[in-house]
Protein backbone atom coordinates (compact mmCIF):
# COMPACT_ATOMS: atom_id res chain seq x y z
CA UNK A 1 0.00 0.00 0.00
CA UNK A 2 1.59 3.66 -0.99
CA UNK A 3 -0.15 6.51 1.21
CA UNK A 4 1.40 10.49 1.78
CA UNK A 5 0.66 12.03 5.31
CA UNK A 6 -1.00 15.03 5.77
CA UNK A 7 2.27 17.38 4.39
CA UNK A 8 3.93 16.53 1.40
CA UNK A 9 5.60 18.02 -1.90
CA UNK A 10 4.86 18.18 -5.45
CA UNK A 11 8.00 15.94 -5.70
CA UNK A 12 7.18 13.16 -3.70
CA UNK A 13 3.61 13.16 -4.71
CA UNK A 14 4.80 12.34 -8.28
CA UNK A 15 7.42 10.05 -6.78
CA UNK A 16 4.74 7.76 -5.05
CA UNK A 17 2.93 8.03 -8.38
CA UNK A 18 5.39 6.45 -9.75
CA UNK A 19 6.64 3.80 -7.57
CA UNK A 20 2.83 2.94 -7.85
CA UNK A 21 3.15 2.98 -11.37
CA UNK A 22 6.13 0.18 -11.43
CA UNK A 23 4.31 -1.86 -8.97
CA UNK A 24 0.68 -1.92 -10.77
CA UNK A 25 -1.43 -4.03 -10.32
CA UNK A 26 0.02 -5.55 -6.98
CA UNK A 27 -0.40 -1.98 -5.33
CA UNK A 28 -3.06 0.46 -3.48
CA UNK A 29 -2.82 3.62 -3.90
CA UNK A 30 -4.27 6.19 -1.22
CA UNK A 31 -5.12 9.62 -2.70
CA UNK A 32 -6.65 11.07 0.57
CA UNK A 33 -3.88 12.52 3.02
CA UNK A 34 -3.24 10.23 6.38
CA UNK A 35 -1.93 12.39 9.43
CA UNK A 36 0.22 10.35 11.05
CA UNK A 37 3.78 9.85 11.99
CA UNK A 38 4.72 5.97 10.87
CA UNK A 39 8.19 6.36 13.62
CA UNK A 40 6.13 7.84 16.46
CA UNK A 41 2.82 5.93 15.97
CA UNK A 42 1.95 3.13 13.26
CA UNK A 43 -1.73 2.46 14.64
CA UNK A 44 -2.77 3.97 11.54
CA UNK A 45 -0.82 1.82 9.30
CA UNK A 46 -1.55 -1.25 10.66
CA UNK A 47 -5.02 -0.81 10.47
CA UNK A 48 -4.88 -0.13 6.95
CA UNK A 49 -2.89 -3.12 6.42
CA UNK A 50 -5.86 -5.10 7.53
CA UNK A 51 -7.88 -3.25 5.73
CA UNK A 52 -5.99 -4.01 2.56
CA UNK A 53 -4.49 -7.40 3.44
CA UNK A 54 -1.13 -5.97 2.89
CA UNK A 55 2.40 -6.34 4.48
CA UNK A 56 4.77 -3.89 2.60
CA UNK A 57 3.83 -0.04 2.75
CA UNK A 58 5.54 3.09 1.09
CA UNK A 59 4.84 6.66 2.84
CA UNK A 60 5.80 9.76 1.48
CA UNK A 61 5.95 13.22 3.82
CA UNK A 62 7.37 16.41 3.69
CA UNK A 63 8.52 19.42 6.25
CA UNK A 64 11.11 21.41 7.08
CA UNK A 65 13.57 19.24 8.94
CA UNK A 66 13.29 16.24 6.42
CA UNK A 67 12.05 17.33 2.99
CA UNK A 68 11.15 14.63 0.31
CA UNK A 69 10.28 12.22 2.63
CA UNK A 70 9.95 8.39 1.84
CA UNK A 71 9.48 5.45 4.40
CA UNK A 72 9.62 1.93 3.23
CA UNK A 73 7.95 -0.80 5.15
CA UNK A 74 7.16 -3.87 5.89
CA UNK A 75 4.90 -5.91 9.05
CA UNK A 76 4.84 -9.31 10.26
CA UNK A 77 1.40 -10.37 11.60
CA UNK A 78 -0.12 -7.07 10.95
CA UNK A 79 2.62 -5.31 12.65
CA UNK A 80 5.04 -3.33 12.11
CA UNK A 81 8.39 -5.36 11.44
CA UNK A 82 10.76 -2.72 10.15
CA UNK A 83 10.83 0.81 8.72
CA UNK A 84 13.77 2.91 6.05
CA UNK A 85 13.72 6.54 5.83
CA UNK A 86 14.85 7.78 2.72
CA UNK A 87 15.65 11.30 1.50
CA UNK A 88 15.01 12.52 -1.98
CA UNK A 89 18.00 14.57 -3.31
CA UNK A 90 17.25 14.29 -6.73
CA UNK A 91 14.25 13.08 -8.86
CA UNK A 92 13.56 12.81 -12.37
CA UNK A 93 10.07 11.41 -12.68
CA UNK A 94 8.53 8.73 -15.62
CA UNK A 95 7.30 11.35 -17.86
CA UNK A 96 10.72 13.40 -18.07
CA UNK A 97 12.58 10.55 -19.63
CA UNK A 98 10.94 10.31 -23.50
CA UNK A 99 11.46 6.77 -23.66
CA UNK A 100 9.17 3.76 -24.20
CA UNK A 101 8.06 2.16 -20.70
CA UNK A 102 7.68 -1.79 -19.67
CA UNK A 103 3.65 -2.97 -20.05
CA UNK A 104 2.43 -3.09 -16.40
CA UNK A 105 2.79 -6.06 -14.47
CA UNK A 106 6.26 -7.18 -15.60
CA UNK A 107 8.31 -8.63 -13.34
CA UNK A 108 11.77 -6.73 -12.75
CA UNK A 109 15.18 -8.13 -12.00
CA UNK A 110 17.00 -6.15 -9.09
CA UNK A 111 20.27 -5.29 -9.24
CA UNK A 112 22.13 -4.37 -6.17
CA UNK A 113 26.30 -2.85 -6.52
CA UNK A 114 27.69 -1.17 -3.62
CA UNK A 115 30.08 -2.92 -0.87
CA UNK A 116 27.75 -1.01 1.66
CA UNK A 117 24.87 -3.88 1.04
CA UNK A 118 27.52 -6.67 2.30
CA UNK A 119 28.82 -5.18 5.05
CA UNK A 120 26.84 -2.59 6.80
CA UNK A 121 23.91 -3.37 8.96
CA UNK A 122 21.19 -0.83 7.73
CA UNK A 123 22.08 -1.49 3.89
CA UNK A 124 21.78 -5.26 4.13
CA UNK A 125 17.71 -4.53 5.71
CA UNK A 126 17.45 -2.24 3.89
CA UNK A 127 18.50 -4.31 0.44
CA UNK A 128 15.89 -7.30 1.64
CA UNK A 129 13.31 -4.58 2.25
CA UNK A 130 13.75 -3.18 -1.47
CA UNK A 131 13.92 -7.21 -2.70
CA UNK A 132 10.21 -7.48 -1.16
CA UNK A 133 9.25 -4.69 -2.34
CA UNK A 134 10.05 -4.47 -5.44
CA UNK A 135 10.69 -8.32 -6.79
CA UNK A 136 6.47 -8.97 -7.63
CA UNK A 137 4.68 -12.14 -7.30
CA UNK A 138 6.61 -15.50 -7.47
CA UNK A 139 6.48 -17.55 -10.43
CA UNK A 140 8.20 -20.87 -11.43
CA UNK A 141 9.47 -19.77 -14.59
CA UNK A 142 10.18 -16.59 -17.20
CA UNK A 143 10.49 -16.43 -20.99
CA UNK A 144 13.53 -14.59 -21.46
CA UNK A 145 11.80 -11.80 -23.86
CA UNK A 146 9.71 -10.91 -20.18
CA UNK A 147 13.15 -10.19 -18.69
CA UNK A 148 13.24 -6.11 -19.79
CA UNK A 149 12.66 -4.42 -17.02
CA UNK A 150 15.60 -3.90 -14.73
CA UNK A 151 16.08 -1.99 -11.19
CA UNK A 152 19.64 -1.09 -10.24
CA UNK A 153 20.42 -0.11 -6.75
CA UNK A 154 24.19 1.58 -6.08
CA UNK A 155 25.59 2.46 -2.61
CA UNK A 156 27.93 4.76 -3.11
CA UNK A 157 29.97 7.34 -0.60
CA UNK A 158 26.87 7.66 1.68
CA UNK A 159 23.86 7.38 -1.03
CA UNK A 160 21.62 5.59 -2.34
CA UNK A 161 21.17 5.56 -6.78
CA UNK A 162 17.88 4.11 -8.15
CA UNK A 163 17.79 3.39 -11.45
CA UNK A 164 14.98 1.89 -14.03
CA UNK A 165 15.98 0.39 -17.38
CA UNK A 166 14.42 -1.72 -20.61
CA UNK A 167 16.75 -4.36 -22.02
CA UNK A 168 16.55 -4.51 -25.13
CA UNK A 169 17.44 -7.73 -26.87
CA UNK A 170 19.63 -6.56 -30.29
CA UNK A 171 21.34 -9.15 -33.45
CA UNK A 172 24.48 -10.10 -32.30
CA UNK A 173 25.48 -12.56 -35.15
CA UNK A 174 24.92 -15.63 -33.09
CA UNK A 175 22.22 -17.58 -31.32
CA UNK A 176 22.86 -15.26 -27.70
CA UNK A 177 21.13 -11.82 -28.47
CA UNK A 178 23.84 -8.76 -27.45
CA UNK A 179 21.88 -6.69 -24.83
CA UNK A 180 21.62 -2.89 -24.45
CA UNK A 181 19.71 -0.74 -21.56
CA UNK A 182 17.94 1.96 -22.15
CA UNK A 183 16.69 3.83 -18.92
CA UNK A 184 13.01 4.33 -18.75
CA UNK A 185 12.72 6.03 -15.25
CA UNK A 186 12.43 6.98 -12.53
CA UNK A 187 15.62 7.34 -11.21
CA UNK A 188 15.75 8.67 -7.39
CA UNK A 189 18.85 9.90 -5.84
CA UNK A 190 18.42 8.56 -2.06
CA UNK A 191 20.01 9.39 1.06
CA UNK A 192 19.31 7.18 4.29
CA UNK A 193 17.86 8.61 7.42
CA UNK A 194 15.74 7.20 10.01
CA UNK A 195 15.81 3.27 10.67
CA UNK A 196 13.49 1.25 12.84
CA UNK A 197 14.65 -2.54 12.54
CA UNK A 198 13.81 -5.13 14.21
CA UNK A 199 15.32 -7.33 16.57
CA UNK A 200 17.19 -10.63 15.42
CA UNK A 201 14.76 -12.71 17.49
CA UNK A 202 11.42 -11.05 15.68
CA UNK A 203 13.17 -10.53 12.47
CA UNK A 204 14.05 -14.67 12.58
CA UNK A 205 10.42 -15.47 13.62
CA UNK A 206 8.88 -13.76 10.29
CA UNK A 207 10.88 -15.71 8.41
CA UNK A 208 10.06 -19.12 9.41
CA UNK A 209 7.64 -20.86 7.42
CA UNK A 210 4.54 -22.56 8.47
CA UNK A 211 4.60 -26.38 7.96
CA UNK A 212 1.64 -26.89 5.60
CA UNK A 213 4.01 -24.70 3.31
CA UNK A 214 6.64 -27.31 3.63
CA UNK A 215 6.99 -29.31 0.69
CA UNK A 216 6.35 -32.81 1.86
CA UNK A 217 9.72 -35.17 0.66
CA UNK A 218 8.54 -37.98 -1.05
CA UNK A 219 10.76 -41.57 -0.48
CA UNK A 220 12.15 -43.61 -2.95
CA UNK A 221 11.57 -40.96 -5.85
CA UNK A 222 13.69 -39.19 -8.06
CA UNK A 223 14.29 -37.09 -11.02
CA UNK A 224 17.01 -37.03 -13.66
CA UNK A 225 18.67 -33.88 -15.44
CA UNK A 226 15.40 -34.16 -18.12
CA UNK A 227 13.06 -34.05 -15.20
CA UNK A 228 12.01 -37.70 -15.68
CA UNK A 229 10.85 -38.95 -12.60
CA UNK A 230 12.12 -41.96 -11.28
CA UNK A 231 10.82 -44.97 -8.11
CA UNK A 232 12.19 -46.97 -6.38
CA UNK A 233 10.26 -50.20 -5.26
CA UNK A 234 11.18 -52.96 -2.63
CA UNK A 235 10.20 -56.15 -2.39
CA UNK A 236 10.80 -59.13 -0.52
CA UNK A 237 13.71 -61.94 -1.61
CA UNK A 238 11.83 -64.26 -4.21
CA UNK A 239 12.66 -68.54 -4.29
CA UNK A 240 13.71 -68.61 -7.49
CA UNK A 241 13.10 -72.58 -7.31
CA UNK A 242 8.77 -71.88 -7.26
CA UNK A 243 9.10 -69.51 -9.81
CA UNK A 244 6.51 -70.30 -12.33
CA UNK A 245 8.23 -69.83 -16.23
CA UNK A 246 6.32 -70.71 -19.32
CA UNK A 247 6.32 -74.11 -20.42
CA UNK A 248 7.08 -76.25 -23.56
CA UNK A 249 5.25 -79.23 -25.65
CA UNK A 250 8.99 -80.46 -25.99
CA UNK A 251 9.96 -80.29 -22.53
CA UNK A 252 7.01 -82.31 -20.31
CA UNK A 253 7.07 -85.38 -19.29
CA UNK A 254 5.14 -88.43 -20.63
CA UNK A 255 3.56 -90.58 -18.37
CA UNK A 256 3.31 -94.76 -18.10
CA UNK A 257 6.04 -97.74 -18.20
CA UNK A 258 6.56 -97.56 -21.51
CA UNK A 259 6.87 -93.81 -22.25
CA UNK A 260 10.89 -94.19 -22.54
CA UNK A 261 10.77 -97.04 -25.05
CA UNK A 262 7.66 -95.21 -27.26
CA UNK A 263 10.22 -92.40 -26.55
CA UNK A 264 12.88 -94.23 -28.29
CA UNK A 265 11.38 -95.95 -31.74
CA UNK A 266 9.39 -92.98 -32.37
CA UNK A 267 10.35 -90.66 -34.93
CA UNK A 268 8.10 -87.69 -34.09
CA UNK A 269 9.81 -87.20 -30.97
CA UNK A 270 13.64 -85.75 -30.81
CA UNK A 271 15.83 -85.78 -28.20
CA UNK A 272 15.84 -82.01 -26.71
CA UNK A 273 19.16 -80.85 -24.28
CA UNK A 274 18.19 -78.51 -21.83
CA UNK A 275 21.14 -76.09 -20.37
Amino acid sequence: MIMKGGNTSMTVTQALKDIYALKKPSAVLYKKKNITRPFEDSTSLEFFSKKTDSSLFLFGSHNKKRPNNLIFGRLFDFHVLDMIELGIEKYNSLNEIKNSKCPEGTKPMLVFAGEAFDHDDDHKRLKSLLTDFFRGPVVPSVRLAGLEHVLHFTALEGKIYMRSYRSLLKKSGCRTPRIELEEIGPSFDFVLRRTHLASDDLYKTAHRQPKALKPKKKKNISHDTFGTKFGRLHMQKQDLAKLQTRKMKGLRKRRGPGAAAEGATSPKTAKVEVV
